[in-house]
């Protein structure tokens, strides 16, 4: 493409990772996850088949990883027919300006998260003074600026289909982000949660190096809207899934997502929304 899509503010290094970094799990014969160092990369679709999408892109500098995981499980010369975002926080996007440099293909968004990938607006500054582990501590080194992606990108279908998946929907799952969705295939009750929530306490350094198992809210730090972040939880436990994929963490399914999840509901703002941040109100909210 002619467009210079590299973002100067998406080269920071993040000195974290996991012991699951640099590995894949095949969640269904067409569901696949890679972990770019503490987040999750989706690809969807049959190694034998044309079409398949990828789902986020993962840290800075994370192509030369999608690249070689999509040679290994599609075959060389393989590329999506789409990239699905479920927002544009750094570490979901980091990928993508050499991806595109490469790939011609179209990227999707909820209209709400566009002028985050169009050069608009910038996010909130993430939360260093939030309540929480060490990673919450080093967040002012996490960049919130834009990147631009200009046309390659556009909206999501109004009608929640999800573009060459069929079977699919999207979910519009604001709170970490205004324009955050979530993925769902109701035929097997798949869901790509994103960060609506997730499996792994994502301010803990420990619990992230080790990835320890465990329903979560989203990452604290980033979190601008905790009443809005509650009822995605909400709205996501009531389609019931029996596996989720989340942006970090492990998969996680049956009884043990199905009760970590209804434990979050029950218990969203002692679990979930911290004690105090630059995102609280003055007073912690009550939810029950």
């Amino acid at each position: 493409m002619e467009q210079d899509f590299h973002q100067k503010e998406h080269d920071t290094v993040i000195p974290m990772t996991s012991i699951t970094s640099g590995g894949g799990v095949e969640v269904k014969a067409d569901v696949y996850y890679y972990t770019d160092q503490m987040v999750n990369i989706g690809f969807v679709g049959h190694s034998d088949a044309g079409d398949w999408v990828l789902i986020d892109a993962g840290l800075p500098n994370a192509a030369a990883e999608i690249k070689s995981v999509v040679v290994d499980h599609f075959g060389k010369g393989s590329k999506p027919a789409a990239i699905l975002l479920t927002h544009a926080h750094f570490d979901h996007v980091g990928g993508l300006a050499d991806l595109l440099a490469e790939w011609e293909v179209p990227i999707y968004a909820h209209p709400d998260e566009l002028p985050y990938l169009r050069g608009e607006k910038s996010y909130p500054k993430p939360d260093s003074d939030v309540e929480g582990g060490l990673l919450a501590k080093i967040a002012g080194m996490y960049p919130n600026e834009p990147i631009n992606l200009g046309d390659a990108v556009q909206p999501l279908p109004e009608d929640q289909q999800v573009p060459y998946l069929d079977g699919w929907k999207w979910i519009h799952t604001p709170g970490h982000t205004p324009g955050h969705v979530s993925f769902y295939r109701e035929s097997d009750r798949l869901l790509f949660s994103g960060d609506a929530f997730i499996t792994v306490r994502q301010d803990s350094f420990y619990r992230v190096l080790m990835q320890t198992p465990e329903v979560n809210g989203p990452p604290r730090y980033f979190t601008t809207d905790w009443k809005e972040a509650r009822k995605s939880v909400e709205k996501l436990a009531k389609l019931k899934p029996d596996i989720v994929i989340p942006g970090h963490g492990v998969s996680m399914k049956g009884e043990k997502l199905e009760k970590g999840l209804q434990k979050l509901v029950n218990h969203f703002s002692d679990f979930a929304v911290p004690d105090y941040g630059r995102y609280i109100d003055q007073d912690k909210p009550s939810y029950h």
